[in-house]
C-alpha cells in the first residue's frame, strides 16, 4: 500500500536523512520525494510518497515510529506531520451560479478519472444547473437565495455539506459571498475560482475593471477561501493575452478558458496533497 507523508517545520540540518532512515528502518520505501526550504523564513517543507508492505497495521506502525522518532522536531507550534493513504478519495461538493463552464469542466475531468475524488453533490442558486448535474448523474440541490434571507440560504447550504460529509467544497463560479462563520468552519477545505488575475480586480465585474484599465492580459486565480474576500492563499493562476480590439464581452469569453484551466489544476494539486499553506502563501510540489 502507498501513502503520502507531508512534513512542515523550521529547517535544520539532517531532516531529510532522519526521515528517510526512519522510513527505511521500518520497512517502507520512498518512491517519490520533494523538499524545499524557504530562504527567507527558513521553514522546511517535505512531501514523500511511501510504499509499505502489508495491511493498514503497517501504516499505523510506521506512523507511530515517525511520530516518536521526530518528536523533538515536531514539538514546536510551527511543525506538522500529516500522513494520508493514497487510496483516500475526498468527498467533493461543487457549487455554481448562472455560469456552467467551470462546473461542467470539473465534472468531465472527474468522469474521465483525471481528478482523484468523489463528487457527491452539486449545489446551485439557479435551478437550470440541475441539467448539467444530471448529465453526470450527480445529486443536485437548488438553494434559493432570492426569495429568502441569505443567512437562511447559507444555513441550508451548510446542512447539505454536512449531510454529504463533504471534505472539500469547490466554488465553481458560485457568485455568493460565504459568511465568515462558515468559512472558518471549513477553513482550508474551500476552493474558489476568481475570474481575475489576483490581486488585481478583486470583487465584482473584474473583466469590466480590466477593460477600463486597458490591460493586455486577463486571467483567473484558484485560491483557498478565507474571510478576506478574494485574498486567500493562491493555488494556481492562468492568463490569456488580449488586445485593444477586445470588448468586455470578449474578455469574459477568453477569460473562461483561463478559469477552467486554473480551477482544474488547482483542484488536482489540492486533491493530490501537493499544497502547503503557510500564512497567505503556498508551497506547491507539482
Amino acid at each position: 500500500m502507498k501513502f503520502k507523508l507531508l512534513l512542515s517545520c523550521p529547517d535544520r540540518p539532517g531532516i531529510v536523512a532522519e526521515v528517510s532512515q526512519l522510513i527505511a528502518h521500518s520497512g517502507g520505501n520512498v518512491v517519490a520525494a520533494a523538499q524545499f526550504t524557504d530562504p527567507i523564513s527558513h521553514h522546511f517543507f517535505m512531501r514523500y510518497e511511501v510504499e509499505v508492505q502489508g495491511t493498514t497495521e503497517a501504516e499505523t506502525k510506521l506512523r507511530a515510529i515517525l511520530e516518536e522518532g521526530l518528536a523533538e522536531l515536531l514539538s514546536g507550534p510551527e511543525a506538522s506531520l500529516v500522513m494520508c493513504s493514497s487510496e483516500f478519495r475526498p468527498r467533493v461538493a461543487l457549487m455554481a451560479s448562472k455560469a456552467s463552464h467551470c462546473l461542467v469542466d470539473v465534472l468531465q475531468r472527474w468522469r474521465t478519472r483525471e481528478l482523484p475524488c468523489d463528487i457527491v453533490c452539486v449545489i446551485a442558486n439557479h435551478p437550470h444547473i440541475e441539467e448539467y448535474a444530471g448529465w453526470f448523474k450527480v445529486p443536485f440541490h437548488h438553494v434559493d437565495f432570492s426569495s429568502q434571507d441569505k443567512a437562511l440560504a447559507f444555513d441550508e447550504v451548510d446542512a447539505l455539506l454536512d449531510r454529504y460529509d463533504v471534505d472539500l467544497t469547490v466554488l465553481a463560479r458560485f457568485m455568493q459571498v460565504f459568511p465568515d462563520h462558515l468559512v472558518q468552519k471549513r477553513a482550508g477545505h474551500m476552493i474558489n475560482i476568481h475570474h481575475s488575475f489576483l490581486p488585481s480586480f478583486m470583487g465584482a465585474r473584474p473583466y469590466e475593471q480590466a477593460h477600463k484599465r486597458g490591460v493586455k492580459l486577463v486571467g483567473a486565480t484558484c485560491h483557498y477561501v478565507t474571510t478576506d474576500l478574494d485574498q486567500g492563499p493562491i493555488i494556481d493562476q492562468e492568463v490569456t493575452r488580449i488586445s485593444h480590439r477586445d470588448t468586455p464581452a470578449d474578455l469574459r469569453m477568453k477569460g473562461r478558458m483561463s478559469e477552467k484551466e486554473a480551477l482544474a489544476r488547482g483542484l488536482r494539486l489540492h486533491l493530490e496533497d501537493r499544497v502547503f499553506v503557510r500564512g497567505n502563501r503556498t508551497v506547491i510540489f507539482d
